[in-house]
């Protein structure tokens, strides 16, 4: 097999097909779905096909003008196990365990504030393949901003001098004399680390709502966004080696990544499965399964354990609530990490635009990361600054906040 045919990407059109054939592993899907959401795609449907050893992915995505396709499959290739030849034989080398973490740095960028600028700062990072890791943001009284960006570079080249002047040269291009300084510098994990115990900048009464994985049945009945309930069936009568769960719930943005990313947290290996969006709100799954032994899900307590996380996963993938900070207003939002400590992309980057698009300013921002309820959570803290005009009553900004987030303006 050619490396050219491990991901082949049709256009004609939309939907574009993505196709995938290389080796399989646990959590494949995962990251699969995690890059294309990363390019800012829509899966529409998908089908997989597994013996255990190679597998077979189709995707069907909508995409975005200007969408980069040809990086889009450089990326989709790094996630794949890797493929060798030899005459007619193929096989696969095993990741190394544990992956080498990504080297951190830290971008400083200073600033003339405006409104919507971290928001065109963070889309351009975001261009440029730098993936924010933490953020702190703050604006002194005389109008300037300094925004301190700790990322890591997809394209492992930051080190380099000339990745460093390429990003400066980006940032100056599109904020000119408004651009003060742009520096890069290597840093350390320590400055990523994550604090054990829930935020104490957030209130008793909301930490039980924002990091609760524990949801009750009453929860669980409650409305996916409007009028869609979630559903999640497993039955073992339909496959003699396989448990068959399906899925029924309303779409969201990375709706396929959540589920593929709860599986891949509870080592299940999906051998085959198929995902349709009936309409631009209703999706269905049916998934065949088995566990890291090979084996159905027999035991009533673990199936019980995974229906009440895939419903927990699918409806709340993302929390975001406002605070009153005195005559302040805080937004904060919240999402559950992978095992293996990545982030769900793009949620800053769609926090920001949100309230750019309701003409709100940002006085400060940070990201941080706790160890809390037995997960790893990403927390995004801003303190809103409203000297502007806000487009709408102030109770609809958690509302379009959380629409962004769930890509239900789509």
């Amino acid at each position: 097999m050619l490396v050219d045919d491990v991901v082949i990407i049709k256009h004609s059109d939309e939907p574009t097909v993505v196709t995938i054939n290389c080796p399989d592993k646990t959590g494949l899907g995962c990251d699969l779905c995690r890059t294309i959401l990363f390019f800012g795609l829509s899966i529409v449907r998908g089908d997989v096909s597994t013996d255990g050893k190679w597998c077979y992915i189709v995707f069907w995505v909508t995409g975005k003008p200007g969408m980069i396709w040809s990086l889009l499959k450089k990326r989709l290739l790094e996630a794949c196990p890797s493929v060798y030849s030899a005459n007619t034989l193929m096989f696969y080398r095993p990741e190394p365990q544990p992956p080498k973490p990504a080297d951190v740095f830290l971008l400083k960028f200073c600033c003339h504030d405006r409104r919507g600028l971290l928001h065109d700062v963070t889309h351009l990072l975001c261009e440029l393949e730098l993936v924010i890791q933490r953020v702190k943001v703050s604006t002194t009284p005389d109008g300037m901003v300094m925004d301190l960006f700790f990322v890591t570079d997809t394209r492992e080249l930051l080190h380099t001098l000339k990745r460093k002047q390429d990003t400066h040269d980006h940032l100056k291009a599109v904020f000119a004399d408004a651009m003060i300084s742009c520096d890069i510098e290597m840093v350390g994990p320590d400055f990523t680390a994550c604090s054990n115990g829930p935020p104490s900048f957030i209130p008793p009464a909301m930490t039980e709502r924002m990091f609760n994985l524990e949801t009750s049945d009453e929860s669980h009945e409650t409305k996916h966004g409007s009028g869609q309930p979630v559903s999640v069936t497993v039955d073992n009568s339909l496959s003699p080696a396989h448990t068959l769960v399906q899925i029924v719930c309303r779409d969201h943005k990375g709706l396929l990544y959540d589920i593929m990313r709860t599986f891949k947290d509870y080592n299940i290996q999906i051998s085959y499965g198929r995902f349709t969006r009936k309409d631009r709100k209703c999706c269905e799954f049916d998934l065949f399964i088995v566990q890291a032994d090979g084996k159905k899900i027999i035991d009533p307590s673990k199936q019980s354990s995974l229906i009440s996380r895939i419903k927990m996963e699918v409806s709340r993938p993302l929390t975001v609530a406002l605070v009153n900070r005195g005559p302040d207003t805080e937004l904060l939002v919240a999402n559950p990490v992978e095992l293996c400590g990545r982030g769900r992309p793009l949620v800053f980057y769609d926090i920001t635009l949100a309230l750019k698009m309701l003409n709100m300013g940002i006085f400060s921002a940070e990201i941080s990361r706790h160890l809390t309820g037995g997960r790893e959570w990403e927390v995004y803290r801003l303190l809103l600054d409203e000297g502007g005009k806000m487009h709408g009553p102030k109770g609809k900004c958690e509302e379009a906040v959380m629409k962004m987030l769930m890509g239900w303006d789509r």
